[in-house]
């Protein structure tokens, strides 16, 4: 049995799983606001063709629309239940939207797609009622494979995913900043220890930064991949870092 990902930056990674491909919070454009995309191939110079895309919450990076429209007319979107309902973005997408709570579970293809918490804000913006939920996902198959989203590590982890082959597990930022809601390298290290990840990939770090803000804290935009994967390994764990666009096969 075996999965093959392809990260494309930030938190977009393509998880090929037999014949059906997830992706995950879609960023396909050089930029999303004010924020540049610094590192890594042009997503759409090998376009990804998914099965399904699954949306972890509602921040414009990683609800992002204009990526969203790139894809497929007929390729359904799972989202947090009820962010068709706050955000009317969605709902041009009509009927793909496939709304999860914590717990349930859709059927795409060869996988099922469970959602799982996260601890994250998940509104759009940040005034306004925290009716929407940020969601982790477990997509399971051949392989068993855990996109976190955005998250601060919680120890009920280990509850939510109590194994998996791979896990993909935010260890940064988009900026010279990290509030909370997040992991750095150390609470990802935690997680993957938590969900007894076969192997852990780091994403959200190293690819979107501040347009003007290049010389503020460089440090934590490229290093916190190494600095997770090098805390895994001292912990016996199993971690791999890739460059945006590289792909990798799990088995």
């Amino acid at each position: 049995m075996a999965v093959n990902i392809r990260w494309l930056g930030h938190a977009t990674v393509a998880i090929a799983d037999g014949p059906t491909t997830v992706l995950t919070d879609p960023v396909l454009t050089g930029r999303v606001g004010h924020l540049r995309r610094r590192r890594g191939e042009d997503p759409l110079a090998r376009p990804v063709r998914p099965d399904v895309v699954v949306l972890s919450h509602l921040h414009a990076d990683h609800t992002h629309l204009p990526s969203l429209a790139l894809l497929g007319a007929d390729v359904p979107i799972v989202v947090p239940r009820g962010a068709a309902d706050v955000f009317a973005g969605l709902r041009r997408f009509g009927d793909r939207i496939v709304e999860l709570a914590p717990g349930e579970a859709t059927a795409v293809g060869s996988v099922s797609i469970r959602a799982v918490p996260a601890d994250h804000d998940g509104r759009r913006w940040r005034r306004g009622p925290r009716t929407v939920p940020a969601l982790g996902y477990v997509v399971e198959g051949e392989a068993t494979t855990y996109f976190a989203g955005d998250t601060a590590f919680d120890p009920a982890m280990a509850e939510w995913v109590p194994r998996c082959d791979a896990a993909l597990l935010p260890v940064g930022g988009w900026g010279p900043t990290l509030g909370p809601g997040h992991m750095d390298p150390a609470s990802a290290a935690l997680a993957a220890r938590s969900t007894a990840a076969g192997l852990s990939i780091p994403v959200h770090f190293g690819t979107l930064w501040p347009i003007g803000l290049d010389a503020v804290r460089p440090q934590l935009f490229a290093a916190p991949g190494g600095d997770f994967v090098g805390r895994v390994r001292a912990a016996g764990g199993t971690a791999i870092e890739l460059a945006p666009g590289e792909q990798l096969r799990v088995r």
